[in-house]
């Protein structure tokens, strides 16, 4: 069994496995909308490649971070928009 290990999703605490990727950590917490367009609508991961930057969350203060791409660290704190 993998090791579980804390992240924080838009202030929330939740338990995944290490490796596991963070749009996959967004989906867990329960969370469909990675951000919103400028049109105001609700995007989510699409491609899960880092292509298509619909994925885009702000990963411990910086913005714009393709969640597909990168890997949960214990104490990370995501934020969806």
């Amino acid at each position: 069994m993998s090791e579980l290990i804390e992240v924080f999703v838009n202030d929330r605490p939740l338990r995944v496995a290490a490796g596991t990727s963070v749009a996959a950590a967004v989906f867990v917490a329960g969370e469909h909308a990675f951000r919103t367009s400028v049109t105001g609508e609700p995007r989510a991961a699409l491609c899960g490649m880092g292509i298509c930057f619909e994925c885009r969350v702000t990963i411990d203060d910086q913005n714009h971070a393709r969640s597909c791409q990168i890997v949960v660290k214990p104490g990370m704190r995501i934020q969806t928009s």
